[in-house]
């Protein structure tokens, strides 16, 4: 079998992956499930929603949001804007960057990319000071 090089960008640093005969790369990407981001904002807003147990009504109240919206936006019909995510997120009190976080986790899995669970170095660094004295010598990087 002929072998050939794919490049896959991890967190901007380009990898090379081995795949199989150029056809099965074209017909593997060809054959992958479009990734939409409307429905993967929405089953993340679900899943947190219904994780803490509580309804669309709730939600839809506390965010200002008419309950028939929140449902579109939930199951992927309706693109939500910026300020009504922030909305939605805020209502939930789960923060709009960790909500992100998971839309990306989801469509980097869906894309076949394995995301390293690692903070950089010099962020560790930065925020090691932030934490209890022995936890903090832990996360610092020792050079």
């Amino acid at each position: 079998m002929h072998m050939v090089k794919q490049p896959i960008s991890v967190n901007g640093v380009v990898r090379w992956r081995d795949v199989g005969l150029q056809s099965e790369v074209r017909r593997d990407k060809e054959e992958r499930k479009m990734v939409v981001l409307r429905h993967e904002i929405g089953d993340v807003l679900r899943d947190v929603r219904q994780r803490q147990g509580r309804t669309l009504r709730e939600v839809s109240h506390s965010a200002r949001v008419s309950l028939g919206y929140l449902s579109e936006v939930e199951r992927g019909q309706k693109e939500a804007s910026s300020e009504l995510l922030s909305s939605i997120c805020g209502a939930l009190e789960f923060p709009l960057s960790l909500m992100l976080r998971e839309v990306s986790d989801r469509i980097a899995l869906a894309e076949g990319i394995t995301i390293p669970d690692t903070v950089p170095t010099d962020l560790t660094s930065e925020f090691a000071g932030d934490y209890p004295s022995e936890l903090g010598k832990r996360l610092a990087p020792s050079h």
